[in-house]
Parts: structure tokens; C-alpha cells; sequence
């Protein structure tokens, strides 16, 4: 479950970030975030996931997730351990895979000024992007409710699966 205050530091990256460079092709043999998580950015940057720590943002500019539609990129992003992606904007099927697994995604439209290794402090609920580093606040839009039940349970599956419990 996820928590609605996260704290960690930013990785950047620029603009048409694709679902191919969030995960290459050649690891698409399993769909386990843990695994998946240890191919992400393979190609841009090797050994990403021995470098992020757990609870580290993605903060990228426009169009973050473009290319294909399969559910893997935000899995792997989810699987490495980052808390939260923060982008000016997203590619639209990427929003909602990262919504439907339970990944908190905020756009920012102030995203370029959060520089490599910030420190952030991010409130879902509020919507709010506090760059310790810089002493800067970003406002965003707020998860709305049902958004944030997503997050907490850890994405559309386990929260169908709770109100049925129920």
C-alpha cells in the first residue's frame, strides 16, 4: 500500500520519454514488477535500478510514456521502487496504466526547474511538490478521492477485490 506523503530524491529525464526506453522490448518475458523493475531505463542509463533509491521520483518533461500501450513501463517504474512520477505532461494510455496499478502520477507544469538529486516531498492529497533543495513549492492538481483509494490499495485490481470483500 501506498503512502499519500512521499519524500525522495528526483532522477531526471527530458521530453518523449517512450515506454521503450522506460523498459526495452527484450525484457518483456515476465510480468513481474520486481523483475521488470531491474531492466528499467536499461538502455539509457545501465544499472538504473542499483543507482535509484527506494522511494525516489521520475521527473520528466513532456509527453512522459508515449509509444506503446502494455501495462510493463509503469510496472517496471513500480517495481524499482520509485514513488511517484512527476512529469509537465503524460502520453494518455501511460496515465491511466499507471492509475489502473496503483502508480502515483502528478504533472507539473514547473517540472523542468526540479533538478537532478533534489530532495521532494510530495502530498497526493494536497497536491503539493515541496523541492527541499530549492525551498520551492509546486502546486499540482489534487488525487481526487477515488484516485487516492486507487494508490492506497495498490492500484484497480485490489481495489475492485476490497469493496467485494466487503
Amino acid at each position: 500500500m501506498c503512502s499519500l506523503k512521499l519524500k525522495g530524491r528526483a532522477w531526471i529525464f527530458g521530453n518523449d520519454i517512450n515506454t521503450d526506453e522506460i523498459i526495452p522490448a527484450k525484457y518483456l518475458i515476465t510480468s513481474e514488477p520486481e523483475e521488470l523493475g531491474k531492466h528499467l531505463f536499461a538502455d539509457l542509463i545501465p544499472n538504473f535500478y542499483q543507482k535509484i533509491a527506494k522511494g525516489d521520483f521520475l521527473v520528466a518533461g513532456k509527453n512522459f510514456g508515449c509509444g506503446s500501450s502494455r501495462e510493463h513501463a509503469p510496472w517496471a517504474i513500480k517495481g524499482c521502487g520509485v514513488s511517484c512520477v512527476i512529469a509537465i505532461s503524460f502520453a494518455r494510455i501511460f496515465f491511466r496504466n499507471a492509475i489502473n496499478i496503483g502508480l502515483p502520477i502528478l504533472e507539473c507544469h514547473q517540472a523542468n526547474e526540479i533538478k537532478a538529486g533534489d530532495l521532494l516531498e510530495v502530498g497526493l492529497k494536497e497536491g503539493r511538490i515541496n523541492n527541499v533543495t530549492q525551498n520551492k513549492i509546486y502546486e499540482t492538481q489534487p488525487f481526487p478521492e477515488f484516485l487516492q483509494e486507487l494508490v492506497k490499495r495498490g492500484g484497480l485490481m485490489n481495489y475492485v477485490k476490497s469493496r467485494y470483500a466487503r
